[in-house]
């Protein structure tokens, strides 16, 4: 029986979203072809009509996941800081599965094929670019470059927030990185800026 168009769009959309969730929650590695098809209610052979390896499943999850949760929810007008209010939060800390996949997945990328890094790369710049008109600058240049700071500790935060066993401690990381971004200032008159 010949399955239509709508349906093959359907099962990999499921598949993607099956698979992207398992890894932020579990890593790439040990994710396996079987679990990803039970979690999207598929067969195996569903699998392989849109995927030629558990590589090429994984390159792809990485170009969707990074596209689709890079700053999800980001508005430019409303600033970085309303974002980071939002994402430097308990309840994103907590949702490792539909939470951001950079903090759940950008530390492999580094261990995994050259097409993962270059989906995340590319995912990366356009979400830089994004970032970088909402930040202050008096140059592109000073732009790109507070944006690039400013996600790098975000998701810096996040990463280590879900690190610790210790919830005081993963709070404090949340709430002390969310303060620094909302007043830059204020945190190097605290003393936090410990160049001579």
């Amino acid at each position: 029986m010949k399955i239509s168009q709508d349906r093959l769009v359907e099962n990999r959309r499921r598949l993607l979203a099956a698979a992207t969730r398992l890894m932020r929650e579990s890593g790439c590695q040990t994710v396996g072809v079987a679990d990803v098809t039970r979690a999207a209610g598929l067969t195996h052979g569903a699998f392989y009509n849109h995927f030629s390896s558990k590589e090429d499943l994984i390159e792809q999850v990485f170009a969707h996941a990074m596209l689709q949760s890079g700053a999800r929810g980001f508005v430019p007008d409303d600033g970085i800081e309303a974002f980071a209010r939002e994402y430097l939060t308990p309840e994103h800390r907590d949702d490792t599965g539909g939470g951001c996949s950079y903090a759940a997945l950008a530390a492999e990328a580094s261990r995994l094929s050259p097409g993962v890094r270059e989906a995340v790369g590319t995912a990366l710049g356009g979400l830089i670019e994004r970032l970088s008109r909402a930040v202050p600058g008096r140059s592109k240049v000073e732009r790109r470059r507070v944006a690039i700071h400013r996600w790098s500790a975000m998701v810096g935060a996040l990463i280590l927030a879900r690190a610790v066993d210790d919830a005081a401690l993963s709070d404090e990381i949340l709430t002390s990185v969310l303060i620094s971004l909302d007043h830059p200032k204020r945190g190097r008159r605290a003393g936090t800026d410990n160049r001579r």
